[in-house]
């Protein structure tokens, strides 16, 4: 199909789309991993967004069930240099053509995604529609107009879960995934919109874990929590603007004032620090990628990370805070350890599938607290 983009600030690009035809808005955000595109697009923080590849051949993998991150593509889509309709590879179950318009997505190839990483790089994040109905410039700018812009949708309330369940699983070992010997603790997971991966790893260290909606009470997790029923509580990460969630905000707040253990993972964490009050804030681009080198400030070594989000903690926060990991590419925050709280939180994703796993070590200082 011929595909239309219309960018905010003014650009206009002809392309092609596979999946299911259609119109979308979102917020353009490159994405510099080599591997993993399918847990990439099926990762429910990027709801709202579309997701420019730099890797230039996307497809060749197909796609399997067994590396979703969620149960569904919450991206508004994807744009790639090259698709490749032919997957190779013995996992395959489906082509990525399938899988999207099975979703009723549609993504855009045949596009210069340098040139689109070069703009966002230099422009920071920028608005797009991009339709394979409508051809006419005016007109889709005029809808992208319209549209709401992602800072002003709640994302969360679509993408979390609406009952609380079990998660039992562990990794995948290769052939199937594992179901780990219990360590006797149990801890609540908030669902602002959590991958499947973190839920692996937090079984994977040996507790027991229930995942919670995102508009779970406080009180009731406090309940549990002096009953012995949970010995901790675990934020998910998560699309969209954090300062917008004050009902949230204002829920952590309690849990923070019953001590709590509490362990978050990137807007989890961003919801920490607007909890504690410190303000979060928008970085240019944002960080997204399987690439990102942290520094951990305790031990200095360095991890290879991936990384996914365009909100950033302020650096103010080290007034309550040690700051225990830091972003070699701009020096901006990735995990703080709460002086006078057992509350610890990184920005960047240590669960990371399909990699890299230098950052796994976190899970285990969990258990530690707990």
């Amino acid at each position: 199909m011929d595909a239309y983009i219309y960018i905010e600030n003014g650009v206009f690009l002809k392309a092609k789309a596979f999946g299911k035809g259609g119109t979308a808005v979102g917020e353009l955000v490159f994405n510099t991993s080599m591997t993993g595109y399918q847990e990439i697009i099926s990762d429910p923080s990027y709801a709202g967004q579309f997701i420019v590849f730099t890797m230039p051949e996307i497809g060749i993998v197909g796609v399997n069930a067994d590396d979703m991150e969620s149960r569904k593509i919450h991206a508004s889509g994807i744009f790639v240099r090259k698709y490749n309709d032919l997957p190779s590879n013995y996992r395959s179950q489906k082509s990525l053509s399938e899988f999207f318009a099975e979703q009723d997505k549609f993504g855009i190839y045949d596009v210069d995604t340098r040139f689109l990483t070069k703009t966002l790089r230099e422009s920071g994040s920028l608005m797009a529609i991009a339709s394979t109905e409508i051809g006419d410039p005016a007109i889709l700018k005029a809808e992208l107009e319209k549209s709401a812009r992602i800072e002003e949708i709640n994302y969360v309330a679509i993408v979390s879960t609406k009952e609380p369940y079990k998660h039992e699983k562990g990794l995948w070992d290769g052939y199937e995934y594992k179901a780990p010997a219990k360590c006797g603790k149990k801890v609540a997971v908030i669902d602002y919109g959590v991958k499947r991966n973190i839920l692996n790893e937090l079984c994977e260290s040996g507790l027991e874990i229930e995942v919670f909606p995102h508009d779970v009470k406080a009180a009731d997790l406090i309940a549990k929590f002096e009953k012995g029923e949970i010995n901790g509580v675990f934020l998910s990460n998560g699309p969209g603007e954090p300062r917008m969630l004050k009902a949230e905000i204002a829920e952590i707040k309690k849990l923070i004032e019953a001590k709590v253990p509490i362990f978050a993972i990137c807007l989890g964490h961003q919801l920490l620090s607007n909890a504690f009050g410190y303000e979060t804030y928008k970085l240019k681009f944002g960080q997204h990628g399987a690439n990102h080198p942290v520094q951990n400030q305790i031990t200095g070594s360095i991890e290879i990370t991936a990384q996914n989000h365009n909100y950033n903690v302020p650096e103010s926060i080290a007034q309550i805070a040690e700051i225990t990991h830091r972003n070699l590419f701009d020096g901006t925050i990735e995990g703080v350890r709460y002086k006078n709280a057992p509350i610890f939180s990184v920005q960047h994703h240590p669960e990371a599938s399909a990699g890299p796993h230098e950052s796994e070590y976190i899970f285990k200082e969990f258990l530690k607290i707990l």
